[in-house]
């Protein structure tokens, strides 16, 4: 497990990454989804490389928790629980459900962006997990109730609806035997074309809320570092292929961006 005394720096170290990427990412798309191109590699299946890149998270965070309480025995922190519990809720969504609810396409993932995303969920979740571990008994019964906490859970919750049901209505507008794309309309597409990509942003700052530590922080910001160039990226894609797409959509900050 990494020491207490390490964490800080390599949350600065991990913040100073986030920003190179957010530039190199104004110059060069991730190349999966709509934007998937053979020159990166070798590819696999699109719905085994999201189970695969979104695992990581899902598997240390969980065992994270079952270390403090399970095998160190610790006190344990109801308001640890909570957080561990939202943890583990998003990546189950997003490594098996998700994966489950997607079609196979002709578009599949490079395996190179498969272990770069790992990387990150390495690191990432390896950077949270260690933050609960080391800070479980500072999290008294007082945060359960602090406006702070009501705040973030709110943004929470309300992040992973706008997640959630968004990515459903984009699964649904592919019938069966259906690759192609179409204009997404209806709820937030009214207004942006990435309001899955907003719902996450939305989710995770509330996550930020409520842990209030420098690792958690450093993923809220890492979250906007790649999630809004990706929605950029959508927003000229879906500009350039329909001719028709509505000129008064912003691509992930209603009104705004």
């Amino acid at each position: 497990m990494l020491a207490a005394s390490s964490l800080p720096t390599l949350c600065y170290a991990w913040i100073a990454v986030a920003l190179v990427t957010y530039v190199l990412l104004q110059f060069v798309t991730a190349p999966f989804g709509r934007h998937t191109s053979t020159a990166w590699g070798p590819v696999l299946n699109n719905k085994v490389g999201w189970c695969l890149m979104e695992l990581p998270s899902l598997l240390i965070m969980g065992g994270c928790a079952w270390r403090e309480y399970y095998v160190d025995a610790r006190p344990s922190s109801s308001y640890a629980w909570v957080l561990y519990t939202l943890w583990v809720a998003h990546y189950a969504n997003r490594s098996i459900i998700y994966p489950l609810r997607i079609a196979a396409t002709p578009k599949p993932m490079p395996v190179l962006i498969v272990l770069c995303a790992c990387g990150f969920n390495l690191v990432n979740a390896g950077l949270n997990g260690a933050y609960l571990l080391h800070a479980s008994a500072a999290y008294d019964a007082s945060w359960l109730v602090s406006p702070s906490t009501v705040l973030g859970l709110l943004l929470f919750l309300a992040g992973m609806a706008i997640n959630c049901i968004c990515d459903t209505m984009l699964i649904r507008l592919r019938k069966p035997n259906e690759t192609g794309y179409k204009i997404p309309r209806g709820f937030l597409f009214e207004r942006i074309s990435c309001p899955n990509l907003l719902g996450e942003c939305i989710e995770w700052a509330g996550f930020g809320l409520m842990a209030w530590n420098p690792a958690a922080t450093t993923f809220v910001l890492w979250t906007a570092a790649n999630l809004v160039p990706r929605a950029a990226s959508h927003h000229a894609w879906y500009q350039s292929h329909f001719k028709d797409y509505p000129r008064t959509r912003k691509a992930i900050v209603p009104f705004l961006y």
